[in-house]
């Protein structure tokens, strides 16, 4: 086998490839068998025609053809290996030439890893925000266990913003009774806006005992988007009570007996969980600053394919949640066109960053031994929702569907990164210097 490969651009070649017969032979005997298991010819067995019964009843074109189409892929990825191309999508195949008996060659272009000059890891610096908690975050981690242990009282007043009412609703349509819209005892905090438009204006100021209707849009269920006529019965209005900020509500709330305990731990729980945020964000924007850094040509199939599949799996989200594309961008404020262009730059970036990681693997000679492979897979089974009895048979489905390639790359990028942070100088809002190795070494 012959390849010649051909530059088109900094992110696509064209690989010309010449095979001599005697090269497909094995490919034309493979057709041949596999043919001869299908074709019933008097007097001879399935899959005992020989070649030249074959070439009569089902014509030796036919042969060439199948060969041809199993062989050329194997030649291709041969071709790849022999002149380390590193590809980056699936490649474009033109048999430009073949004559039985004769030389097959065909072409193959395909988007592959542009030549990056990496830049120096040493002078990157970031800045993240600081690991320590403010008194105001605690606080608001106490209010909201305040919360959890509020208590409901009724009061003989209007209901106002906050309270808590027990309502009937209904609806009808041109008379007609909505069943699913429908609702009795049904306890609702007014002001949430969680129900249906209009419905707190028509709660706001209202005692138990009174009745309203008003005209709104049903917001689900068979009626979605439909004009109704809505009632709405107050049967009760009651608020919210906190517990006292104390020693007891530590004691109630928690193993602690006073609150300064209460708050000494909240505090330390707080401090970890920011910790991890801190390296998150330490790690993005130590990539964020290297990209600035450097020129990254993307080739633009692949980003749109990218692309695509974000939408394809942003589509499925919103199906499982019973939401439409078009509903979620409206409620967000946005629409379709900003949604493909930031979906585009997203899927950019995202190449941009993988083919940076990919080159600094390359230079530092990184490799994956099959523990760290095996961590990997157990990850993704992980994030996967896989139960422990089914990770076998997980991880068979990964090695027979060609997943592992992928899972190696994962490895080897996420060995890039992080040189790339190690390099970095990371300093918090306070000007304290962050040493994420000592985070990595507390979690080992």
């Amino acid at each position: 086998m012959k390849t010649t490969v051909e530059t088109v651009s900094e992110t696509r070649v064209k690989l010309t490839v010449e095979v001599e017969p005697a090269e497909l032979k094995p490919s034309l005997d493979a057709a041949y068998k596999a043919i001869a298991q299908q074709v019933r010819v008097p007097g001879f067995r399935p899959g005992k025609v020989p070649p030249p019964i074959i070439d009569r009843q089902v014509g030796r074109a036919v042969v060439v053809e199948q060969a041809i189409q199993d062989a050329v892929p194997q030649f291709y990825t041969d071709a790849v290996r022999e002149n380390d191309i590193k590809v980056l999508g699936q490649p474009d195949v033109d048999v430009t030439q073949y004559n039985d008996g004769e030389n097959l060659v065909f072409t193959a272009e395909v988007d592959v890893r542009p030549e990056i000059t990496i830049p120096s890891y040493e002078d990157i610096a970031v800045t993240v925000d600081a690991a320590v908690p403010s008194d105001e975050d605690i606080d608001e981690q106490i209010d909201a266990l305040r919360e959890r242990f509020a208590t409901l009282t009724t009061v003989e007043r209007p209901a106002e913003v906050g309270d808590y009412v027990s309502i009937d609703l209904s609806a009808t349509i041109d008379g007609e009774d909505v069943p699913d819209a429908n609702a009795k005892g049904l306890s609702y905090e007014v002001g949430s806006g969680t129900l249906v438009q209009g419905l707190d204006d028509e709660l706001t100021g209202a005692a138990a005992g009174e009745t309203s209707t008003f005209t709104t849009e049903l917001p689900a269920g068979e009626n979605e988007g439909n004009e109704a006529l809505v009632t709405v019965v107050v049967n009760g209005v009651k608020t919210k009570e906190l517990p006292p900020l104390d020693d007891d509500f530590a004691q109630l709330a928690s193993e602690f007996d006073t609150l300064d305990e209460l708050r000494a731990d909240m505090s330390e729980r707080l401090g970890r969980v920011r910790v991890r945020e801190q390296a998150v964000q330490a790690r993005d924007k130590v990539l964020e600053a290297i990209l600035e850094k450097v020129e990254i040509p993307v080739p633009d199939d692949v980003v749109k394919a990218e692309a695509q599949f974000r939408r394809d799996t942003a589509n499925q989200q919103l199906q499982a949640a019973g939401l439409s594309l078009e509903a979620y961008l409206e409620a967000e404020g946005s629409d379709v066109e900003k949604f493909e262009t930031e979906l585009y730059d997203g899927a950019v970036t995202s190449m941009k960053a993988r083919l940076l990681l990919d080159a600094v693997a390359d230079a530092e000679k990184f490799e994956v031994n099959d523990q760290e492979l095996s961590d990997q897979v157990v990850r993704h089974a992980q994030r996967s929702g896989v139960r422990p009895e089914q990770f076998q048979q997980y991880a068979n489905q990964l090695v027979q569907g060609g997943h592992l390639p992928s899972l190696v790359g994962e490895v080897l990028r996420e060995k890039a990164l992080t040189v790339l942070v190690d390099a970095a100088t990371i300093t918090d809002t306070n000007g304290a210097p962050v040493d994420l190795k000592a985070l990595e070494a507390t979690e080992a």
